[in-house]
């Protein structure tokens, strides 16, 4: 957590709204977000201090069991979502908007994302697509809802991209910037930079006058963002390059799990303390 914070004076139950994003990047303070789907670590980042929470359409991979996010819908992700912003008091709550949910039109961006606000109760919603997806941000923002874009490598276009690759190397950077552009125009109040080199990070970030939030987009950015169950060593499998381990919750719940059966099996629990008269 960082010693400064977007919302001063930390005893005081405050509301991190967007407009402290833009005061966090005008005065040099460090914006924090992790992931959140349920309210039990809503609640615990929350008190924490994390800035935002964003419910992310990771969920497909964290939760769901699906292999990438692009089966996620939003009738899956607006539960999630209710319990985030029903357990935050401080933090500011984004909903991802699924693959599908906007791509037709900026109409069916707009009746996506009131969707979110008016079920789910967030305070914003994120969205894929530089140039691409700059109609859709600026219909949703003129209706009144704020938007965090996504940019560099986006999830949801892992199959057009062709995997997991690094985006802005070499000629992409133009591309990279046009797109970072295009979404601040468009009304965004912040931009995701995923897997992207942190040279092309930084020339992203002085350019703009929005907050950039890095996902794996080195140390030269407004903010930085990570899947929590990655951060806190759940995650099985591949776990990004950019993700540093703050905690072993696997190897605790395996310990534990393995201690419970064992004192099920040879009867020491549940023991009289742990047993009504």
């Amino acid at each position: 957590m960082p010693e400064q914070s977007p919302v001063p004076e930390r005893a005081v139950v405050k509301r991190v709204r967007t407009r402290h994003f833009q005061n966090a990047k005008d005065n040099g303070i460090v914006i924090t977000g992790l992931t959140s789907y349920d309210q039990l670590t809503a609640r615990i980042f929350d008190e924490a201090g994390v800035d935002f929470l964003l419910v992310g359409d990771s969920a497909g991979n964290t939760v769901l069991g699906y292999e990438t996010t692009v089966p996620v819908t939003v009738d899956e992700l607006i539960p999630f979502a209710r319990a985030v912003a029903g357990a935050a008091q401080r933090a500011l709550v984004i909903a991802d908007m699924p693959f599908g949910s906007y791509e037709t039109s900026a109409e069916e961006a707009l009746r996506t994302a009131v969707r979110f606000m008016k079920e789910s109760r967030v305070h914003a919603v994120k969205l894929e697509g530089g140039v691409r997806s700059a109609d859709k941000i600026n219909r949703i923002v003129g209706a009144g809802i704020p938007v965090m874009a996504h940019i560099g490598f986006t999830p949801q276009s892992e199959h057009g991209l062709g995997g997991h690759i690094i985006q802005g190397r070499g000629d992409q950077l133009e591309r990279l910037l046009d797109d970072a552009r295009a979404i601040q125009d468009a009304g965004a109040f912040a931009v995701v930079l995923e897997m992207v080199p942190a040279e092309a990070a930084r020339r992203v970030t002085d350019e703009l006058r929005i907050p950039t939030i890095g996902v794996g987009a080195g140390p030269h950015v407004d903010g930085q963002l990570l899947v929590w169950t990655d951060f806190a060593g759940l995650t099985t499998g591949r776990v990004p390059k950019f993700v540093k381990q703050y905690a072993d919750l696997r190897g605790t719940l395996t310990d534990a799990v393995s201690r419970f059966r064992a004192e099920v099996a040879d009867r020491t629990y549940p023991g009289p303390e742990h047993s009504y008269e």
